[in-house]
């Protein structure tokens, strides 16, 4: 946690979002520190990804819409997309969106462009430390994102992601579709990044795997945060180890 820093690098008050006459989010609030890793879990459909959409500024909190976001201590709740990644948030979303016809390097160099945009000289200063992280993208750097494993399509957007050097990088459910050996790798990277400081949302079904490597969970159910904690005793529930680790539990 970065010590300089008195409050929360994002902090969510009160936000509620309507999709017409349906609530999907209610009254929900949520805070990351600088250098932590923060889980929301819960089953799928409990408004996970519209948190995150609504914290990216994809979802404008108009309307049938509310709550406050703050990021530094900044009020960014009226903010556009554009302006919240320049202040460095940055959403892996659940799709990956990699341009496939490109080559992996491509899609990493695109993923610095803000930073070119912005006048950085070393804005590809983040290839070798994302090519030390994911040896297999640099193998494949000449290769075309679309011919590569769901896996390696993952790596390649956290690594995308990575290039402009993000202060808060939220990950939309990252092990979705990925076999058990490639999640754990994924996950093992992701509980890696805490060391370079930059603090990490994480929104995951997958509730044992993203516990283990977090420092705070927040549960989420229809819309509200139903329970909250640190996420060893959230991982210790007996709740939460009916509702989410059960199964995971007897087949382990």
């Amino acid at each position: 946690m970065d010590a300089t820093m008195a409050g929360p690098i994002l902090a969510v008050a009160g936000l509620s979002v309507r999709y017409g006459k349906v609530e999907a989010l209610h009254d929900v609030s949520i805070a990351v520190w600088p250098g932590q890793i923060v889980s929301v879990i819960g089953p799928n459909g409990a408004g996970k990804s519209t948190l995150l959409n609504a914290i990216m500024g994809a979802l404008p909190l108009t309307g049938h819409s509310a709550g406050e976001l703050r990021y530094r201590d900044a009020d960014v709740t009226s903010l556009p997309i554009e302006a919240r990644v320049a202040l460095g948030l940055c959403l892996v979303p659940e799709k990956r969106e990699l341009f496939s016809t490109m080559s992996v390097e491509d899609n990493l160099v695109l993923g610095a462009y803000r930073r070119k945009r912005a006048g950085e000289r070393n804005f590809l200063d983040q290839l070798e430390p994302v090519f030390a992280l994911f040896p297999r993208l640099k193998e494949r750097r000449r290769q075309a994102a679309g011919t590569l494993s769901g896996g390696e399509r993952q790596m390649l957007a956290l690594g995308r992601a990575l290039m402009g050097k993000p202060d808060l990088l939220m990950l939309d459910e990252p092990s979705l579709g990925l076999a058990p050996l490639i999640v754990k790798e994924i996950f093992h990277v992701v509980s890696a990044l805490r060391q370079t400081g930059v603090a990490i949302l994480l929104i995951e079904q997958n509730a044992r795997a993203a516990l283990q490597i977090s420092d705070y969970g927040y549960v989420l159910e229809t819309g509200e945060v139903v329970l909250e904690g640190a996420a060893a005793e959230l991982a210790a529930n007996p709740q939460i180890i009916e509702t989410y680790l059960g199964l995971a539990r007897k087949r382990a």
